[in-house]
């Protein structure tokens, strides 16, 4: 785990919080708290649809894309994820999830399949939502509890449209959103590179303020870097 600057301590608790561990208490010194107004997987290839045209950050202008806190309602959301950039939004089971961008569903999972026998990281998100945005970055939801009907692959949505309700399902042991940053690369079931390439924390922050701040640059650096894995690159 990453400290940056956090004390072990806070670490641990916030670590606790999130995915894959015991539920914990998040104290707000060591988060951001925030309240904002605000089937099996489907994706656009199995659902027959074409994909969106973009294949990487920087389809359309980013100023011209609108951004939005994925959660209406208090959460909070620490600077500090397990072994890979994303951030666990922390929030009641039941508050709503929205897009936090204009774009096209890429992905839909309406049943948990997770096993924590086989751990499959594919199904480790539980119930899901990844979304294309009009930017062409990818955007990825995961541990619902449920999802919004008419919510499918090549659905279009909007900034601040609710999408689902705040979960546990997969690997989670307290309710919450994972939240993850990507370049679309394969679009669909590259879940080691859809589940978060770049820390959200600084976007987070900005929406959540109502401002815009885009991830296409950083998503671009990161991408001429790295490509697009085919493979995990990190366990879990």
């Amino acid at each position: 785990m990453r400290t940056r600057l956090l004390g072990v301590a806070l670490i641990v608790v916030l670590g606790a919080a999130g995915c894959g561990d015991d539920p914990a208490e998040t104290p707000d010194s060591a988060a951001t708290t925030v309240e904002s107004p605000g089937r099996q997987a489907q994706s656009l290839g199995e659902a027959g649809s074409a994909p969106p045209a973009a294949a990487s950050p920087g389809a359309a202008t980013p100023g011209n894309v609108k951004h939005a806190f994925p959660l209406q309602g208090k959460g909070s959301y620490s600077r500090e994820h397990h072994d890979y950039p994303a951030s666990d939004i922390i929030a009641n089971c039941g508050l709503v999830a929205v897009s936090p961008v204009d774009g096209t569903v890429l992905e839909v999972a309406r049943v948990d399949t997770w096993n924590k026998k086989t751990n499959d990281g594919a199904t480790r998100g539980g119930l899901s939502v990844s979304i294309i945005g009009n930017d062409g970055a990818r955007y990825y939801m995961s541990h619902f509890s449920s999802i919004d009907e008419g919510i499918e692959a090549g659905t279009p949505v909007t900034a601040g449209q609710p999408v689902a309700k705040v979960g546990r399902t997969g690997d989670a042991s307290a309710c919450h959103i994972h939240f993850g940053l990507s370049p679309a690369c394969q679009k669909t079931g590259d879940w080691w590179t859809r589940r978060g390439v770049i820390w959200p924390w600084p976007y987070l922050d900005a929406w959540k303020a109502g401002k815009e701040k885009s991830p296409v640059g950083e998503l671009e650096s990161w991408q001429k870097k790295n490509g697009c894995p085919t493979k995990p690159t990190v366990f879990p």
